[in-house]
């Protein structure tokens, strides 16, 4: 599901020209994603080049080191302005403190526009694209809340998270997760302030495998009698279902995750992830480089989805053990529109 080493991408060595006019005085438009490594970055890469494709501007990719990685983007966001570019489209790794680097490509005439995770505070950008991230939490905890109280089971719950930044993406997930699951989070911009007996506790994981992996064992340690294993996304939910198989335990443990890309999707439908929320990258990225077009040739801004402070590319829960009253898809829907 994720690469085993995440590829340096510096601002010098992005694709596409780095005049001010773009190739063939095509107008440039910028991607920067957390890492190029994880296939939710990659699709919408592929996405972003398909759209630039066809709207007739010139692409030039960036992306971080790892999950977290600011600095990375803050140098592409350096490159960008230099270049020239009409805009960019970013994931950002750190929500608040890639805000003064925007802050800059704005003034310097930029439209920006955050894609999958919103910066702090949203209106930091010009428009964010991005799945309702606490509905796509929601959706897998109310999940996960009538698949036990169905089979009668008391949770025990491992919450395997993003990083120590608490941005905004990983809190929204959180938090809707355990709100489905019926659990008082108290202060709904933190995590981990929750006093809720069920809960074995949190660790974070870097969004990766391998992170995955390293929670979950030190969450066994503390516990083995975990019984449900909350995760950011589907690199941190194999991850942990290798530390549950590695311990005998994965057929006694259910996993819910966020993406529902293809590895993800073919996951759900193997048992290894129960429930999985998926979203739409492809369809950010496409959305995003078409916005920045139109901004080129007439000025206009993208516009938020009605009641929300987002355009909302939207979500759908993705499982085989469909539960009464929670809305959900059969892996068949999942396997056809992964990553779409």
């Amino acid at each position: 599901m994720l690469a085993g080493i995440a590829a340096l991408a510096l601002p010098l060595a992005a694709c596409g020209s780095s005049d001010g006019s773009g190739s063939g005085d095509k107008p440039i438009v910028g991607l920067i994603t957390k890492t190029d490594t994880n296939p939710f970055f990659v699709k919408m890469k592929e996405g972003a080049q398909k759209a630039a494709d066809e709207q007739g501007v010139t692409l030039q990719t960036f992306a971080g080191k790892q999950d977290g990685d600011n600095e990375s983007q803050v140098q592409a966001i350096e490159s960008l302005i230099s270049a020239g570019a009409k805009g960019f489209l970013i994931t950002p790794s750190d929500s608040k403190a890639i805000v003064p680097a925007i802050d800059k490509a704005r003034q310097a005439g930029l439209l920006v526009i955050a894609l999958d995770t919103p910066t702090e505070p949203a209106d930091a950008v010009d428009a964010t694209f991005a799945t309702d991230n606490y509905q796509a939490g929601l959706l897998i905890g109310q999940w996960a809340k009538a698949k036990f109280a169905k089979e009668s089971k008391q949770a025990k719950i491992a919450m395997l998270d993003l990083n120590a930044n608490q941005v905004s993406v990983d809190v929204q997930r959180d938090q809707g997760f355990l709100e489905g699951f019926g659990i008082d989070v108290g202060d709904k911009t933190k995590i981990g302030d929750e006093s809720d007996s069920q809960i074995v506790g949190h660790d974070v994981t870097d969004g990766a495998e391998e992170g995955g992996r390293t929670a979950m064992e030190n969450l066994l340690q503390k516990d083995p009698s975990i019984n449900l294993v909350y995760t950011i996304n589907e690199p941190a939910a194999a991850g942990a279902y290798e530390a549950l198989k590695a311990a005998g335990k994965q057929n006694d443990v259910t996993i819910v995750s966020v993406d529902g890309g293809c590895p993800g999707v073919a996951a759900v439908k193997s048992g290894e992830i129960g429930a999985t929320s998926q979203q739409y990258p492809l369809k950010m990225a496409q959305l995003g480089v078409e916005a920045i077009k139109k901004f080129a040739d007439d000025g206009a801004k993208p516009e938020t989805t009605a009641g929300k402070d987002f355009y909302d590319t939207g979500v759908t829960l993705i499982t085989d053990q469909a539960e009464d009253g929670v809305e959900s898809k059969d892996t068949t829907f999942g396997t056809e529109n992964c990553w779409g």
